[in-house]
This record gives C-alpha cells, structure tokens and sequence, in this order.
C-alpha cells in the first residue's frame, strides 16, 4: 500500500472528530455519533482505495452509512484495495456527557487482512513492546502479571493494570488487587485503553479485560504498527450469537492472535482526539473559524508513528465544515 495513504487516513480521522466534537457535553450520544458517521464517510471517498467496510457500523438494515460490505473509496482502475474498520465514535457516551477519551478511529490492511469480528463481546488481553510474547489470554491473571512486571522490571506492586468499569470484571479486578497491582477503571473505549499499554508517559502496562470484538480488531491494528501484543477470545453470550460465528466461518473456541486479527505485516491505524484523553487532546475551537485537532496514524510495516497537530480554517474546508 502507497505510504502516503497514512496521512489520508488522518483527515478521515479528523473529519469525523470534528463532527462528533459539536456535539460535547450535549447529551445526545446518537447525534455525536452520526456526525462522526457523516463525516468519516464523505472523506473516504476522497481517498485513491477501494475499500471493503468489515467493521463499520453494523449490517445494512442497521446503518445507512459504513454499514459492513459498504464500499468506500475513489474506486478507480489503479486504486488499492483494502480492508477497512470504522469506529467514528470511540467514546458516545464520553461525548455526550464531556468526558474524556473519547476518539475517531479507523484501521486499514490489504484486502482479506482484517478479522470480520462479529459484534459480540471478546475476552481481551494487551500489552506494550517490552512484555509481547511474554503473556497468553488463558493464563492464570496473576501468570500474566508477573510475566509483565518482569519484562517490564518493575514489580507487581508497581504494574498498572487498565480495565473496562463493568460489573462482569469485578473478579479480574480482586484478583490483581490481591496480587497488589495498581488499577486503573475505565468507563469507555478500550481501543485507547489497549493503546495505552504502548506509551510510557500513561502509565499503563496491561490491558484486561471483557469487550467489543470489534473493536478488539481495531485495538489489534494499532498494537501491531507498534510491536505491542493483542490476544482475544470471543465469548458468545447466545445462540444466535455463535449461529453467527460459525456462518463467518469464526471458531469461538480459538485463541485469536494477532495475525488471526490483522493477517500479514502491512496495516495502518489512525486516530483524532475528540475529547482530552492521555494520547491525544481534543477538538479545541480556537475562533474565528479555526479548529485544532490533535492525532496519530501508524505503519505496521516501518513501525512509524507520527502525531499530527492540525490547524484547519473551516471556510476553506467545507467537507471539515459543519
């Protein structure tokens, strides 16, 4: 894939955070969410691809727009074809009440590269560069964090364990509070959450926990253009839901590593901070027509990671504008 395609692949991320980011603190998930929809969608067909949506939005019938099998993208003679998974809106809820975290993302890979996960809940497990190999989903809690801490040299009482606040975790998080880890609880959007695990300055060393499946692929994407780890297991909470599984042709039973989630050594990963988190800083409006936006977009192949401060002028973008 062209490498200019990395920074194509951020004004799709900004162009759906700054859609999103009108609708902070407003209290209207849905609406925060279709614009980043909106938005998202009329870039990408800006873009030299030909692009298959396997994580979008859900099914037809369940979405007008990057909705799965959509396709996206100029669609010329020449243009790559790809495999593509949206999340517009990491982070509703985030949004809707002023929270933070919450972020546009999207991840990108040669055609038949990316995982179609259903959308189901995933058992999840991630971690940084230094601790890769180290860990494994099916291993005891307390394995995986001495396994960290070590690769890490730190020691148990000094590993930052992130997890998703649910009820369904409230054993996870005894387990790690009886082996003396530190916690950290999360209210939504465990791609930046899995992302984490790969910045020092965060201070988060593994990721545990029960979520998305899709945006485990997403999640899994971005750890690979970063040399992290991302192991996962689907867990199937219904009938239908492993009907569905065996029809996508998925083993529910099967470890999924990171080359079951993103095949091959090429993919790309992009993300624009909606809101303030701790990788990215959100949509600020700076008067006068002009917008900030802060972002990251990555390269599995070379392992590039480039964060991209924008300053756009509205009047002059009328696909940013809104």
């Amino acid at each position: 894939m062209n490498r200019n395609l990395a920074v194509d692949l951020v004004r799709v991320t900004e162009t759906a955070a700054l859609g999103a980011a009108k609708h902070l603190g407003r209290g209207d998930k849905n609406a925060a969410d279709q614009a980043g929809v909106d938005g998202m969608r009329k870039m990408f067909d800006t873009l030299d691809i030909e692009g298959i949506v396997v994580i979008g939005e859900g099914e037809l019938d369940e979405a007008p727009m990057l909705y799965i099998g959509e396709v996206v993208g100029s669609c010329g003679q020449s243009s790559v074809k790809v495999d593509i998974a949206v999340d517009p809106v990491e982070g509703t809820n985030a949004v809707a009440k002023g929270l933070p975290n919450a972020i546009a993302v999207v991840a990108v890979a040669p055609r038949g590269c990316l995982l179609n996960a259903p959308d189901m809940y995933m058992n999840k497990i991630a971690v940084g560069p230094k601790a890769a190999g180290k860990i494994h989903i099916d291993a005891p809690v307390i394995e995986n964090l001495k396994a960290t801490a070590e690769s890490l040299n730190k020691s148990i009482e000094d590993l930052t364990v992130t997890i998703l606040d649910r009820p369904r975790h409230e054993e996870i998080i005894r387990q790690c509070r009886e082996a003396g880890a530190r916690i950290k609880l999360f209210n939504d959007g465990d791609v930046a959450a899995a992302l984490a695990t790969c910045f020092d300055h965060t201070g988060v060393d593994i990721l545990l926990g029960i979520g998305g499946a899709p945006e485990g692929v997403i999640a899994a994407a971005a750890l690979k253009c970063m040399g992290g780890e991302f192991q996962g297991k689907l867990i199937p909470y219904e009938d239908a839901e492993i009907a569905r599984c065996i029809k996508m042709g998925v083993d529910v039973n099967k470890v999924l590593y990171m080359n079951d989630l993103v095949k091959g050594d090429e993919a790309y990963f992009a993300a624009t901070g909606i809101s303030d988190g701790e990788l990215l800083k959100g949509v600020v409006y700076a008067g006068n027509g002009r917008v900030k936006t802060h972002s990251v977009v990555m390269r599995s192949e070379t392992g590039t990671i480039r964060f991209i401060e924008a300053i756009h002028k509205l009047n002059k973008k009328p696909k940013y504008a809104y």
